[in-house]
């Protein structure tokens, strides 16, 4: 109010050079309140935390199995290593096995508590200790093919957007059988990369039936969740401290535990990878595609 009086007291050949001034000022000054956003998330300080679980339901100790010379575990290590948002890798083990698998190959890990029921717990454990960490990007043990580029996308697509807590990734689903797979989670996408919601079902239902136009359709209507997650900090110590949600309890995905409480979740769009480790027929395509036997 005060630049806008003083403009208006001053002579008319004065005011439209005053005024150019004023205008040219607010320009400079959006200018460096965009740059200093774009500081602050390039500022952004990430670390990548391997939860890893000695024990499996289908595969026992799968993280110890061993292809070309290095187990299921170094091989994720490594590869999240070649992402380029940051060179900061912990592993949050459940078992002093795992700690020593670890230390074998150079690696950092950690032992976290017995009371962790989940590896985002694990997760949120390492967090309490890292304060000057503002990013987790959770990276699951049995992913030793996982795309160093997912992480990267994943990792920025958060710091980017502060409106949300979590950000994930997905990539399109084209095929039925992938659609009506159970083990296939699905997540709906809304406007701005949001998650409306994650389900084992095939959703959005198609009343009509799924076609082939529909699971070609662009941009995609299906997508299929791929389980690398960033988050942050504040987020990850409220979450473990909340119950599991009714929605997360059916489904059995936790991620819904996050929708239920209104939480923002952004979807980075990326192509189909390589997939993890669950089985014994999973180990031994992915050793044969590593020692080609």
């Amino acid at each position: 109010m005060q630049l806008v009086s003083l403009l208006e007291s001053l002579p008319e050949n004065a005011r439209s050079v005053d005024v150019r001034i004023a205008h040219d000022t607010r320009m400079i000054l959006a200018m460096k309140e965009k740059a200093m956003k774009e500081m602050k998330e390039k500022a952004v300080k990430v670390m990548i935390v391997i939860p890893a679980r000695l024990a499996s339901s289908r595969l026992s100790e799968k993280l110890l199995l061993r292809a070309a010379g290095k187990s299921v575990l170094q091989h994720t290590y490594e590869s999240a290593s070649r992402c380029g948002v940051t060179d900061r890798i912990l592993v949050a083990a459940d078992d002093p096995r795992i700690v020593a698998e670890v230390d074998s190959f150079g690696g950092e890990a950690r032992l976290t508590s017995v009371s962790c029921r989940s590896g985002t717990d694990r997760i949120a454990e390492i967090a309490l200790l890292h304060e000057d960490v503002d990013v987790f990007v959770n990276v699951q043990g049995d992913e030793p093919e996982i795309d160093p580029d997912v992480i990267d996308s994943v990792a920025k697509l958060l710091a980017s957007r502060p409106d949300a807590s979590i950000a994930t990734a997905a990539c399109a689903i084209d095929r039925l059988a992938k659609l009506d797979d159970p083990a296939c989670v699905k997540v709906v996408m809304g406007d701005e990369d949001r998650a409306i919601y994650f389900s084992r079902a095939a959703v959005p239902h198609a009343r009509e039936g799924v076609t082939d136009a529909l699971l070609n359709q662009y941009p995609p209507v299906y997508w299929q969740h791929i389980g690398l997650y960033a988050y942050r900090r504040d987020f990850l110590l409220w979450f473990a401290t909340q119950r599991p949600g009714r929605l997360e309890q059916i489904e059995k995905l936790e991620q819904l535990r996050a929708i239920e409480a209104g939480k923002t979740i952004v979807v980075a769009a990326v192509r189909p990878s390589a997939p993890g480790i669950d089985t014994l027929e999973d180990f031994r395509a992915f050793r044969e595609r590593l020692e080609g036997v």
